[in-house]
């Protein structure tokens, strides 16, 4: 049994599984980040990652969409605006969010000190 189907027999019954599920897009944790500090346009979070393409932004946010983590509204206005923002489970990510900061900020004090 490959690994990709055992962790799709694994969504919705593991959390783990489920959760590493949810936010195995390269750029999703960044994404929700940046949505922590409230709605933004598709344009402006582009330009928070330089290294992120058009596209790849646009399958990563619909995925986050699709999962319940981002809501996206557009408004009517000439030109049209749309707007992506936390839903209310994406929000209580926050936590895993600063947890991975300071292990992350853990992890690099670690390795620039064995590299000494």
């Amino acid at each position: 049994m490959s690994t990709q189907s055992t962790m799709e027999e694994r969504f919705g019954k593991c959390p783990y599984a489920t959760a590493q599920s949810l936010i195995s897009g390269k750029w999703a944790v960044l994404i929700l980040l940046y949505l922590e500090e409230g709605p933004i346009r598709f344009n402006e979070l582009l330009r928070k990652m330089p290294k992120m393409t058009h596209a790849t932004l646009s399958v990563q946010l619909k995925s986050l969409e699709e999962n319940g983590l981002v809501r996206r509204v557009q408004y009517e206005d000439i030109p049209p605006r749309v707007e992506y923002s936390l839903t209310d489970i994406g929000r209580k990510f926050h936590p895993v969010v600063e947890a991975m900061e300071v292990w992350g900020k853990e992890y690099i004090a670690r390795m620039q000190e064995e590299n000494k």
